[in-house]
């Protein structure tokens, strides 16, 4: 069985490992001429994110980038810590919180497809799909047209696989503006291997330090969107609105914005409506492209990771890709709908902030995600 991958980001390379270690033959189709996009943000792998690489044997090839993350601490908006506590599952290396770049996650995933053999293909970017009983057919903007028996649309927020198959759909503003920013220089006090939320009187505020003593931070601004086509940086009153906000707290959050200098990203925090159809015919949808919610519960790309495992344990198992879409859908939507809902709470402030805890594991998403247990032997949730 032939299939066509469209995004060679986190969710389209995961999806093509799994499907490779599943016995399908995967070329990957990305439209960015190399693996740097989005080279300058940065996230952070839950513990389930990296449960599921450890299912596509990616272990190893992440953990080479970034750097763990193994507690949590909560501050309020005077600085004193509410509360400090292990995050996700701590006490198993391979299974830490990550923080990496994006960039680097995307070039670490793209070079272990191409050590496996499986083909990824960049510049080429998808502008049709047709579809029939038998195959697929997907054509981009040089004049190639490429036919299999499959296409997965694992194209992001802006899906061009989603819009092609259901013009209808689109994300909406979840009520935030994002900021992403690195700073050498400023302090920030906090244990090693902490992540450390701020919840101040405006802002919400997060950062981690490298072991190289680089600082990765964010924030969040609740206010208008951004108007598209708006510039990656801010605006200078942009980012004096920002600082504003920050130092009526205190906290170190302002201080590493300042320090930042000319380094730092801005995005609206976008999401798409629970219901939205995952899959037509002979194409289905992953990551984003099918249920994209705000970054507010940091589980964009554990969520896209977690996806690839179960999508290709569906099409291993179940005999035809109808049959393999819907149990994928069952067994995923659930989850993946609620994590839109509690994260567009937290972005527009309609509930309040998580107390960190000691993660304790799913056991359904324990069974969905490993290997060797088909997901007939996994009960999807209640009224999936």
């Amino acid at each position: 069985m032939r299939v066509l991958v469209i995004g060679g980001g986190i969710a389209g390379t995961a999806t093509a490992l799994g499907l490779h270690k599943a016995g399908l033959d995967v070329t990957v189709f990305e439209a960015h001429p190399d693996t740097a996009e989005d080279l300058g943000a940065f996230l952070t792998l839950a513990s389930n994110g990296m449960r599921a690489l450890a299912q596509l044997d990616a272990t190893s090839a992440v953990t080479a980038v970034g750097f763990p993350l193994t507690s949590l601490r909560l501050l309020d908006g005077r600085g004193t810590e509410v509360s400090h506590a292990p995050l996700g599952e701590a006490a198993d290396p391979a299974l830490r919180y990550r923080c990496l770049r994006r960039g680097e996650l995307n070039a670490a995933l793209q070079g272990e497809a191409v050590r496996r053999g499986i083909r990824v293909r960049h510049g080429i970017r998808l502008v049709s799909v047709a579809g029939g009983p038998d195959g697929v057919t997907a054509r981009f903007a040089d004049g190639t047209t490429v036919t299999g028996d499959l296409l997965v649309g694992a194209d992001g927020l802006r899906s061009t696989v989603r819009r092609l198959l259901l013009p209808g759909v689109r994300p909406g503003y979840a009520g935030q503006r994002v900021y992403y920013g690195y700073t050498r220089t400023a302090p920030a006090p906090g244990p090693d291997g902490s992540i450390t939320m701020i919840r101040g009187g405006a802002t919400a505020f997060g950062y981690a330090v490298s072991p190289a003593g680089e600082t990765y931070w964010f924030a969040r601004e609740g206010g208008d969107p951004l108007p598209a086509g708006a510039p990656a940086a801010p605006t200078a009153d942009a980012r004096e609105r920002l600082l504003t906000l920050l130092r009526a707290d205190a906290t170190p959050a302002a201080g590493l914005v300042e320090a930042a200098g000319d380094t730092v990203l801005v995005t609206n925090a976008t999401e798409l409506p629970p219901g939205t159809a995952w899959h037509t015919g002979r194409a289905v949808l992953v990551g984003d492209a099918a249920h994209a919610a705000s970054p507010a519960t940091g589980q964009g790309a554990s969520m896209a990771l977690e996806d690839a495992v179960v999508l290709a344990k569906a099409l291993r198992d179940l005999p035809d890709p109808a049959t393999a879409y819907a149990a994928y859908e069952r067994h995923r939507r659930p989850r993946a709908e609620r994590n839109i809902t509690v994260s567009g709470a937290l972005s527009r402030n309609t509930a309040g902030p998580a107390t960190p805890r000691p993660a304790v594991p799913d056991e359904r998403l324990l069974a969905q995600l490993a290997w060797d247990t088909p997901l007939s032997a996994v009960p999807p949730e209640p009224g999936a």
